[in-house]
């Protein structure tokens, strides 16, 4: 991990900030029904933290090796609209998003917690692991979240790319109750 005040400048550049799913939005469990189908559990603080950082500009996207319906379904719902998934080659996929959206390697930011990401979050200008990330991925990240994947570890990054830009205090402003001053 990188001293904090690096970390912050490349947060402070981000236009787009992509997430891997299993590990990183959730806990990385897998459940099945007797279907097949799958079934993941996501946390409703790390939507509310996609949602803030996206309000505030940053263009969001998914980069993940599993297919499931109840990922896109999610990120429907979350307003996310690059969603790529059943990638065997997340490099390629990165590439193929950062010419899509005309964005630079050094202005994306890629959060992934197993080998798996780690070639694309050595290509991307920011990169985050959860807690509970694989040991390689947080020795190699430039920053590493206090809580585990799909337990608040993207919210956390969230804020922190929102502190970074300056912007934090404006996204959670929204959402206070505004407060008369008589009286205090």
């Amino acid at each position: 991990m990188k001293p904090i005040e690096e970390c912050r400048a490349l947060a402070g550049r981000l236009k787009l900030m992509i997430f891997d799913v299993d590990g990183v939005l959730t806990d990385g469990s897998l459940y099945f029904t007797d279907a097949g189908a799958e079934i993941k559990v996501f946390n409703a603080r790390d939507g509310h933290g996609l949602r803030m950082l996206q309000a505030e500009g940053v263009t969001l996207a998914i980069i993940t090796g599993r297919n499931a319906a109840c990922v896109a379904w999610r990120m429907k719902n979350l307003g996310i609209e690059h969603v790529y998934q059943g990638v065997g080659d997340k490099p390629a996929a990165f590439r193929e998003l950062l010419a899509q959206l005309g964005v630079k390697a050094e202005e994306a930011g890629f959060m992934g917690d197993d080998v798996i990401d780690l070639k694309v979050m050595a290509a991307c200008g920011f990169s985050a692991a959860p807690a509970d990330g694989h040991e390689l991925n947080r020795q190699r990240a430039d920053y590493v979240s206090r809580l585990p994947g799909g337990r608040g570890a993207a919210r956390e990054v969230c804020e922190f790319i929102l502190a970074a830009q300056g912007k934090l205090e404006a996204a959670i402003a929204r959402h206070l109750p505004f407060l008369p001053m008589e009286g205090r």
